[in-house]
């Protein structure tokens, strides 16, 4: 996001002033908006008393006599801890952010209006069932109950703020069943397919040619690696200016970056110490704070056929129920799939008629709606939006929004790009997690999954029968022809989308006999499956070491799964160095920084000086290679695909990718080594001074926890009240410990450009079914999402140094950490 003056268009003058007054403002009004955790509260709505316990953590454990209240009470209690990031969320979802920010977010809300998150949310709501439908609407009542008498500095300090600095009289809106459905569309396009890639790939075929894209971009999954279940027109197409868009969306929703992705793996009581299952997951996404997952536990008292809901887990804040966690006989874990379900089609206009389109040799009208957006201290705007069979036409948020009127397109504007992707469906992905929160044993689970359309997911399973399972829920299309990887034309049949994967034949697995179950993000099936999920796995590192550490130890240990989660090891470096150590060097500082490499034991531990080194050398590395003939804007970031293919090239010394087109030389793989690693000592030198004995890897890798609005000011003392940082973090990208960071925005400077944490671990959670009141979790920064409070940022010491707190489960243990107890009383 740019920087808070420009967003909200406040002069010179007043942010020096309020520069100069945040801090001592800042630390006052926040404590305004901290909410009670103790006592009683007449809460409108409710139909009997409900409980919250507040724990020593600030984990809020609801305890109600009816489904209505329970979800109301979630609904209170979110807004108690994080109604602004609520706010901010569903103002993105439905493309207004500009009524807060200004017109810096124009074109984001283009964008998002455009998609239509918010229409289809309206639309999903419209055809659930009706126990959804009653969830939903008692959350929103429990939401505005909080809401209700309190200005909007009560709320949170972010919005005192933004009223000093033009927002003024702001009262934020009651809260909707399609604010909370349109989360889902949001999590969709983070977790959901490959746009990106097919972009990416149609701009660097014409910039460096079809063979070098496929090896850049290799389609092949490495054999070695584990899968989940064993067994022409392109350079007429606007698409530089398109992946601008794309670019600020993801910025500003800060997902979508590189590193994101997830771990999960599910052992059997045959391999475990406790004779029962374990379960670990911990996915991986933006950076942030609040943390994007709030922790709570739901529970009816006492669970009956009416009132069936005994949950402990994970949740969204602004989302009913529990998304990742355990009931008292089930626990699953998500990680990403990413499915190929997005398609660009290009869309032929009719030069005389600019709201025509060819199908099949005919002009067919486009569908054509308007939308209005308002803008803070702007005039209001008319977006009109364009859609064909495919769905909207993305390329006009970014300047033919004046279709209208003309008399003829040239050239370059005769074809458009209409974006197909099924979240662009009414589904009932919500239904599904309800669903899952009620299910008892693998069949239920299975069931509930039916629903769950998007972002398709790796769901792991166990319960407390000893049972471990997995399956993979999500509409995946069946092409008429294609795999996906490029644009392709939408003018004729040829391409089209012939149907869904049926539920029955998406891949699952049920107490498979190596005892184990494995997911990072990895293939899920092989060349075998008959059907096309994705191209453009995730390398399978992860995995790899994972299956790895499972396979090392005969029994394993809830206190060996959280080693497992916290390892460093990096196998990509294990492919790589030996080519460097085969060198000498006639600098006698770069021969033993070279001795020094060769005893590493390939750790990204916080303290290792070898692994600080590699880094700056891999860094390097990367831009000698490929910084010479890539477009800047698909520089490598430096994880699982960037080991793939450096990892193929260090074996073939002649490579033409080894060749820096900017000398007259012909470089070879030596010559690219030696200038790398040289390179990469001095950046060293320059970023951690000339004492080799005080560079650890800790000192360049970072996590800095930024507001996701006014932590971007680029005004320290207004940053400085909600952004905390930067803690010093062990690990890495494609690492287990997958604190990942973007070698792309290297600046050769500061530490954090190249290797500060871009996406992390947000939580980490092991489940032990054998005892549930055993298992353990920690996420990024705290429960709190209100800048000084105690519970704000409690939690970034002990996940940095992957330390847990208990998941408590039996009311007895919760009154015993008791840190309050409130009361909602009808």
């Amino acid at each position: 996001m740019k920087r808070l003056g420009r967003i909200l268009g406040v002069s010179a003058a007043v942010i020096v002033l309020l520069a100069v007054a945040a801090a001592g403002f800042g630390v006052y009004t926040a404590r305004r908006s901290f909410p009670p955790a103790s006592g009683t509260i007449r809460v409108p709505g409710l139909r009997a008393e409900a409980q919250v316990y507040r724990d020593a953590y600030g984990v809020p454990h609801l305890y109600a006599s009816n489904v209505h209240d329970l979800f109301l009470a979630q609904g209170y209690v979110h807004a108690q801890d994080r109604f602004y990031q609520m706010d901010f969320w569903r103002h993105q979802t439905a493309g207004r952010l500009s009524e807060l920010y200004g017109e810096a977010t124009l074109d984001v809300d283009r964008f998002l209006r455009t998609m239509g998150w918010r229409r289809l949310a309206e639309q999903e709501y419209a055809r659930s069932d009706l126990a959804s439908q009653e969830i939903l609407e008692a959350y929103a009542q429990g939401v505005n109950a909080y809401l209700a008498g309190r200005s909007a500095a009560e709320l949170s300090l972010e919005y005192a703020i933004l009223g000093l600095t033009g927002l003024s009289g702001y009262t934020p809106e009651p809260w909707a069943p399609a604010d909370t459905l349109a989360w889902g569309k949001a999590m969709a396009w983070d977790l959901g397919g490959n746009l990106d890639m097919e972009i990416a790939r149609a701009i660097l075929i014409p910039a460096i040619g079809l063979e070098k894209t496929d090896e850049y971009f290799p389609p092949a999954y490495p054999d070695a690696h584990p899968l989940i279940l064993p067994a022409s027109a392109l350079s007429q197409l606007p698409l530089a200016p398109l992946r601008a868009r794309l670019a600020a969306l993801d910025e500003l929703r800060g997902e979508r970056q590189t590193g994101i992705g997830s771990n999960s793996w599910v052992i059997a009581g045959s391999r475990t110490t406790t004779g029962q299952p374990l379960l670990a997951n911990d996915p991986h996404l933006g950076i942030r704070i609040p943390s994007i997952w709030y922790e709570i536990g739901l529970h009816c008292q006492p669970v009956n056929i009416e009132c069936p809901y005994d949950v402990r887990g994970f949740s969204f804040a602004g989302v009913p129920a529990v998304i990742i966690g355990h009931n008292a006989r089930i626990a699953w874990g998500f990680t990403n799939v990413g499915p190929d379900v997005q398609d660009l089609f290009v869309e032929k206009l009719n030069p005389a008629n600019p709201n025509q389109y060819e199908v099949n040799g005919q002009w067919v009208d486009l569908t054509v709606t308007k939308e209005t957006l308002q803008v803070l201290g702007g005039e209001p705007e008319s977006l009109p939006i364009r859609s064909t069979r495919h769905g909207p036409i993305i390329t006009d948020v970014y300047g033919l929004q004046d279709f209208a009127g003309q008399a003829a397109l040239d050239a370059a504007n005769q074809y458009a790009l209409a974006l197909r992707w099924t979240a662009l469906e009414p589904n009932r992905l919500f239904q599904s997690v309800f669903e899952l929160n009620r299910a008892q044993d693998f069949n239920e689970f299975r069931a509930a999954l039916r629903n769950f359309a998007a972002p398709a997911q790796n769901i792991v399973y166990a319960d407390v029968d000893g049972n471990i399972g997995y399956q993979m829920p999500g509409i995946i299309p069946i092409r008429a022809s294609g795999d996906g990887r490029l644009p392709v034309p939408g003018w004729t049949d040829e391409h089209e989308w012939t149907g869904y994967i049926p539920f029955e034949q998406l891949p699952f697995a049920y107490n498979p006999t190596e005892g184990y179950i494995v997911t990072a993000n990895n293939a899920v099936v092989g060349p075998e499956y008959p059907y096309l999920i994705s191209l453009d796995w995730d390398k399978g590192y992860r995995a790899r070491r994972i299956v790895d550490l499972i396979e090392a130890q005969p029994k394993i240990s809830p206190e060996y799964v959280q080693q497992m989660q916290g390892d460093n090891l990096n196998l990509g470096a294990q492919e790589i160095l030996p080519h460097l150590l085969k060198l000498t060097f006639d600098d006698a500082r770069l021969s033993a920084a070279s001795e020094q490499l060769r005893g590493w034991d390939y750790q990204m531990g916080l303290d290792s000086q070898p692994a600080a080194l590699y880094m700056s050398f891999f860094n390097s590395l990367v831009a000698a290679t490929f910084h010479d003939e890539v477009p800047e804007d698909y520089w490598p970031h430096g994880g699982s695909d960037t080991w793939q293919v450096l990892s193929r090239l260090v074996g073939e010394p002649d490579n033409a990718w080894w060749d820096d087109g900017g000398t007259p030389a012909v470089e070879t793989r030596d010559d690219v080594l030696h200038r790398a690693f040289a390179e990469g000592y001095a950046a060293l030198q320059a970023r951690l001074g000339q004492d080799p004995g005080r560079w650890t890897w800790s000192r360049l890798h970072t996590a800095t926890f930024v507001n996701e609005t006014v932590g971007r000011s680029g005004i320290s003392q207004i940053d400085g009240l909600f952004n905390r940082g930067p803690f010093e973090a062990a690990g890495g990208s494609s690492i287990v410990n997958a604190t990942s960071f973007d070698l792309a925005r290297d600046d050769g400077k500061e530490p954090g450009d190249a290797f500060g944490v871009t996406s992390l671990p947000s939580m980490r959670m092991i489940v032990d079914l054998g005892s549930l009141s055993n298992s353990l979790t920690v996420h990024t920064t705290g429960q709190s999402g209100h800048a000084y409070h105690p519970h704000y940022i409690d939690f970034a010491g002990p996940w940095r140094l992957i330390e847990y707190h208990p998941m408590l489960w039996d009311r007895a243990a919760i009154e015993a950490e008791v840190e309050g107890l409130l009361r909602l009383t009808p």
